[in-house]
């Protein structure tokens, strides 16, 4: 193998990966495992000789290809978008110890201020699993967070007040996003926004902190599952938990 195969590797292999951390977390996932079944039982069926059963998924491969570039079309344009911003080439680091702590600190403190004056709140951490589909349907931030910026956006007379914001990093990407409702029964006196907070932790690892507006309880979902009537030092104790496994969050990656 001679330098330049060598060169010419590590280039695909690192537009490859780049591309796989924009399409990560989004529905395209979940077609492209999809489709990997339909390739694997086709390899099989061929081996063992299944005719039929080749020719079925053969025409069914080639019915899906030709559907992929209407399929992922939102994520076509996030992958332009990027090589037109500069950014699928950015680097990549990872938040440290100090500034995750940073980052729990703020939320913390916002949602105390939010709870004493009942005021409704949902705050999605992204992690492992992008929310970038959930980030489109609101109004891109792209700030660094604060407790002031939190405090203002969910000000009910503002107009993102009612959506969810989402922190990647020490960065406030989105605010007014529509997250998706939990089908699971619920308590009756838990609304809108708890429903939203169980559905994306259903769907995501993400780890979401709600406010009620009715009661000023603050809860946390995580796993499909809703830690309720927190105070401030039962909050950070969780998030610090959660967002410092394996040595930092998870969801270090910005572009």
């Amino acid at each position: 193998m001679t330098t330049i195969d060598l060169i010419d590797i590590l280039i695909v292999a690192y537009v490859v990966f780049r591309l796989m951390l924009i399409l990560r977390g989004t529905r395209a996932t979940s077609i492209i495992k999809g489709l990997g079944v339909i390739l694997g039982a086709n390899a099989v069926s061929r081996y063992l000789g299944l005719r039929t059963v080749t020719w079925i998924l053969t025409q069914g491969t080639t019915v899906i290809l030709v559907a992929l570039p209407v399929v992922f079309y939102p994520e076509l344009r996030r992958a332009l978008e990027h090589l037109g911003r500069g950014q699928l080439f950015t680097r990549l680091s990872t938040l440290t110890h100090d500034d995750t702590e940073n980052v729990i600190d703020i939320v913390a403190r916002a949602a105390r201020q939010l709870s004493q004056s009942r005021t409704g709140a949902l705050i999605a951490f992204e992690r492992e699993v992008g929310l970038e589909e959930y980030i489109e349907s609101g109004i891109r931030i792209e700030g660094i967070v604060s407790p002031e910026l939190i405090l203002t956006i969910f000000t009910p007379t503002t107009p993102l007040h009612d959506g969810a914001v989402v922190l990647r990093g020490m960065n406030l990407v989105a605010a007014g996003c529509f997250l998706p409702l939990t089908e699971s029964p619920i308590s009756p006196e838990l609304g809108t926004r708890h429903r939203a907070a169980l559905g994306v932790s259903e769907v995501s690892d993400a780890l979401v902190v709600v406010v009620s507006e009715e009661t000023g309880g603050v809860s946390v979902a995580m796993g499909g599952q809703l830690h309720r009537n927190l105070d401030e030092n039962a909050l950070r104790n969780i998030l610090s938990s959660e967002l410092n496994q394996n040595g930092g969050w998870l969801r270090g990656l910005f572009r």
